[in-house]
């Protein structure tokens, strides 16, 4: 079945957000009295859905306090955190030839979707997908699987005319719940390690490959 529609990750895949999460999450912690060393790593924290993460560095099981967590963490994240990002090399240009292609772009973040629709029209990259989908402030679909699963019943896609393209084990799980391949970008913040382990149908080490790849997939869908 040709490939269609393109479901795409947003942090690791699209823009690199590591100042503004990182900057969020001490602000967060600091203000719960629980600073954090400076030479704690919280590269991991990019991705998977947030309160849980910030739950594993606070060492607690309170969800009360996770809440608290969150909150203190979209005080910041929401105001300044978000614009603290970088869009990757030829993420704009290769938008927007699969456009021009008429491939069905959709977005597929765990983010809440008021702040990823935020990023993506204040890097003019909004104008470029069908629509854009996240999670709800409430905590709803943070879970890829559920997030992907609520994006093709809305849109009423096939998912065999789909792909999914991140960066982490969580995209290609949630997407393969769904019966969707992903293609992994190894730019992002999955390690090699845990990407070899779920196995995505390609790799790409950069984001313009994505189109030669998707071409590549759609010939040999063909011939089989």
């Amino acid at each position: 079945m040709t490939i269609k529609n393109i479901l795409i990750d947003l942090d690791g895949t699209l823009t690199d957000p590591k100042t503004g999460i990182h900057g969020s999450i001490r602000y967060a912690l600091e203000k719960l009295n629980q600073p954090l060393a400076d030479e704690v790593d919280l590269d991991w924290t990019i991705g998977p859905p947030l309160k849980a993460s910030l739950a594993k560095l606070l060492d607690t099981q309170d969800d009360d306090l996770a809440e608290q967590a969150l909150a203190a963490y979209r005080e910041r994240f929401s105001v300044t955190g978000l614009f603290e990002n970088e869009v990757y090399p030829t993420v704009e240009g290769t938008l927007r030839q699969l456009q021009t292609q008429e491939y069905q772009l959709f977005l597929a973040t765990a983010k809440p979707t008021v702040y990823a629709k935020q990023i993506l029209a204040h890097f003019q990259l909004d104008q470029y997908f069908t629509e854009m989908y996240g999670s709800e402030l409430t905590g709803e679909r943070t879970n890829k699987a559920d997030l992907i699963a609520y994006i093709l019943e809305q849109e009423q896609l096939n998912a065999q005319h789909c792909i999914m393209v991140g960066d982490r084990q969580y995209d290609v799980i949630g997407a393969r719940a769904n019966g969707i391949e992903t293609i992994a970008v190894n730019y992002g913040y999955g390690t090699t390690q845990e990407l070899a382990q779920v196995q995505p149908v390609a790799y790409i080490s950069e984001f313009g490959q994505l189109i030669e790849v998707v071409d590549q997939l759609n010939i040999e869908r063909k011939v089989s």
